[in-house]
């Protein structure tokens, strides 16, 4: 996983959550409390794909001692039977507002993995992170719900000879962002978000944190579209794989911006998620 650490003051975030904003002289929250960073449905998918964060800086300086656990006690019979089956990711988005400190990531979960359990994960990654060890169970929780709740069988569709979305790409690290739509076949077995992750950052000239971050917006958009396929149109007939019209919309964009720029994007576009989620519930 390939992230970026924001140490966050509360003074200086004003674009929290509503299910993590603190307030001065709130009560202290009980033991064992886990803030409930979910959203109800896969719509957070849709969202913008932010920067994620990074690997803590001082375990490449001072030499320090793992206290994650090491994944090398897997015997090979265990991990024959792991690769013998079907890889089926699972998009997962860690959004977490805890103690001061914000953690931000996207990745891409194995439902069927054995050998690794969320809580091993979360310990590996708040050990590279160094935020506090309270963040293991919260995204140990974060990682099943997301997993459990999510539904992708394109079985059905495999007869359909035409079955396109629209997939956006709206994603941001560092201080590059990259915006892009097309159109994708859910029905097409042959069609790899990550194979086409790679190509088009090699096309573009992006690192590979860009890889990880598109691969997740393709699949969790892809769950999103088979979950509502039943309450929208059929695609128009495709009649030639060129566009005559509306090219620049089908082209991607890729933006250089300053730290304050990129920050109220970022604000921006989270203000407008909330909002649009606000407006889904209500509705």
């Amino acid at each position: 996983t390939k992230a970026t650490l924001e140490s966050v003051k509360r003074s200086d975030h004003r674009d929290e959550t509503p299910t993590t904003r603190r307030t001065r002289g709130s009560m202290a929250k009980p033991q064992g409390w886990v803030p409930q960073s979910v959203p109800a449905t896969q719509s957070h998918h849709l969202d913008a794909v932010p920067t994620a964060t990074a690997v803590s800086r001082s375990r490449f300086m001072t030499k320090r001692v793992r206290s994650s656990p090491i994944i090398n006690d897997i015997d090979e019979l265990a991990m024959q039977e792991a690769a013998e089956l079907a890889e089926y990711l699972v998009p997962i988005r860690l959004d977490v507002d805890l103690e001061g400190h914000r953690l931000r990531d996207t990745i891409t979960w194995n439902k069927h993995e054995k050998n690794l359990t969320p809580e091993q994960f979360s310990e590996i990654l708040v050990d590279d992170l160094e935020v506090p060890g309270t963040f293991v169970p919260v995204i140990a929780n974060i990682i099943r719900t997301q997993v459990e709740g999510y539904d992708a069988d394109t079985k059905a569709l495999i007869e359909d000879s035409d079955h396109r979305v629209i997939i956006k790409l709206n994603i941001h690290v560092g201080n590059t962002s990259l915006n892009d739509q097309f159109e994708w076949d859910i029905s097409c077995p042959d069609n790899s978000p990550e194979q086409f992750a790679r190509t088009l950052c090699q096309e573009l000239g992006l690192g590979g944190e860009f890889i990880s971050a598109i691969s997740y917006s393709i699949r969790g958009q892809l769950g999103w579209h088979i979950k509502t396929m039943a309450f929208t149109e059929a695609p128009k007939p495709l009649e030639s794989c060129l566009r005559t019209g509306n090219l620049d919309k089908w082209a991607p964009s890729i933006e250089n911006l300053t730290d304050q720029e990129m920050e109220k994007k970022i604000r921006d576009q989270d203000r407008n998620a909330r909002r649009m989620r606000r407006l889904a519930n209500m509705n």
